[in-house]
């Protein structure tokens, strides 16, 4: 990932350095766990254990001649350590010591993105509380259907995000798994316990089924994960940029002072962090694309994934934590017009209470049909005749409505805070309401 979307925290964790300090690990773990049932010295264990030393400039070297990034670091390494270096990657194979690697790797991933994920939440859920009451205009097909609150809306995004939680951590518990179990799964030059001492000190399962590698559905799945929370973040974005329109303007992204819009156009105030949320959210999916084209492989193995994963899988965790850091600071210093909701309920001249008349007439006794002709023939001429009587005073003027429900009745039609009565309710429901 480039550095303009790269944090400090995935910077560092899909670093060279990074990767080949677990490598490290996973090699002198596999020694002792050979130590630890008597295979090999214990002391030749200690010795590689205080003297291994990374040197990347040697290992690339090396690798210059080989073409084998892993056999070169193994040669590598074991220089630095005089004879005890023989039993560096004794019965492994390359990817007992990648794929265990990656698993830590991903699991760390992960658990930066569930922490992001959560200050995320933290931002909404008393947003979503305080706004319950503000209305606003609900929008079918991009039109104007009735009334919600802001503060449902918020909510709906906080119940979405935290679905996209709980499958992030199904996913961690996909990937954190390492295999230590040779060239075809077999075990034929390595012991079980060598694995499951390794995988305990990293904090990783064995995983089941292994072949020369840990299969890919796992990863097919923890980058899909990552892929639908990243939209979950791009229709949050899709809805500001929806709400930021100049002739909708209810809602905005943060404009910091000396910000500029349009290098051309000084006015502009536009939903540029919005937009990339959305640019980035494309590239996740296309990331889960190649992960679920990555299942796959020949036999027990072969490394068509390789080369893709050395780009998915660290961009896909590095372009996530990104957007869930830039969601955060566009949800906490959201711009919200009250004036500009309350004025675009109006807009419609009480279209928005249609469904409410049709209801109460059906109520009053007349048909559904005779109902719905009714209020459909006042909504219609008071929607195409703007000069004209708004839609309640078209109901009051009809004797049919009138007999059928009177001032009373229809006055209760038109009530804001009998169409947002629930809200609290449903916030309650999804675990949001006052602390």
């Amino acid at each position: 990932m480039i550095p303009r979307y790269t944090t400090p925290c995935m910077g560092d964790l899909w670093s060279d350095a990074s990767r080949l300090g677990l490598w490290l690990e996973v090699e002198l773990l596999a020694v002792e766990g050979w130590a630890g049932i008597g295979r090999i010295p214990a002391a030749d264990a200690a010795a590689l254990r205080a003297g291994a030393r990374l040197d990347p400039a040697r290992m690339a070297e090396i690798e210059r001649r080989t073409g084998h990034d892993l056999a070169s670091f193994v040669q590598a390494v074991a220089e630095t350590v005089g004879p005890a270096g023989r039993w560096l990657h004794f019965g492994l194979t390359s990817s007992d010591v990648v794929d265990t690697a990656l698993g830590v790797q991903l699991t760390r991933a992960t658990d930066v993105l569930l922490d992001h994920l959560d200050e995320v939440l933290a931002v909404l859920a008393p947003k979503a509380w305080a706004y319950r009451d503000l209305p606003m205009i609900g929008r079918t097909h991009g039109v104007h259907a009735e009334p919600i609150s802001f503060g449902l809306k918020l909510g709906r995004w906080h119940a979405e995000l935290r679905r996209g939680r709980r499958r992030l951590e199904a996913a961690r518990g996909e990937v954190a798994v390492g295999k230590l179990s040779g060239p075809v799964g077999t075990y034929a030059g390595l012991d079980p316990r060598v694995e499951a001492y390794v995988g305990a000190e990293l904090g990783l399962e064995v995983c089941d089924g292994s072949t020369q590698i840990v299969p890919r559905d796992r990863h097919a799945m923890w980058v899909s994960t990552l892929a639908v929370l990243a939209g979950s973040l791009e229709y949050i974005a899709t809805e500001i940029r929806g709400l930021q329109r100049t002739e909708v303007r209810e809602v905005e992204e943060p404009f910091r002072a000396g910000q500029k819009g349009s290098s051309s156009m000084p006015h502009k105030r536009n939903p540029e962090k919005c937009e990339r949320l959305a640019g980035l959210a494309r590239l996740v999916r296309g990331y889960a694309t190649t992960a679920l084209q990555d299942q796959p492989l020949w036999h027990e193995r072969d490394i068509s994934h390789s080369s893709a994963e050395r780009i998915i899988l660290p961009d896909a965790a590095t372009a996530l934590d990104y957007m869930l850091e830039l969601a955060r600071g566009i949800l906490a210093d959201l711009h919200v017009h009250p004036a500009a909701m309350a004025a675009n309920i109006g807009r419609t001249r009480g279209l928005w209470a249609s469904g409410q008349v049709l209801l109460a007439l059906a109520e009053s006794g007349l048909s559904r049909e005779e109902s719905y002709g009714i209020v459909q023939g006042h909504a219609l001429a008071a929607w195409d005749d703007p000069a004209g009587p708004d839609f309640r005073a078209r109901l009051e003027a009809d004797p049919r409505v009138q007999g059928a429900l009177g001032p009373g009745r229809l006055g209760a039609c038109f009530d804001l805070g009998s169409q947002l009565r629930y809200v609290p309710e449903i916030l309650g429901r999804l675990g949001l309401g006052e602390e």
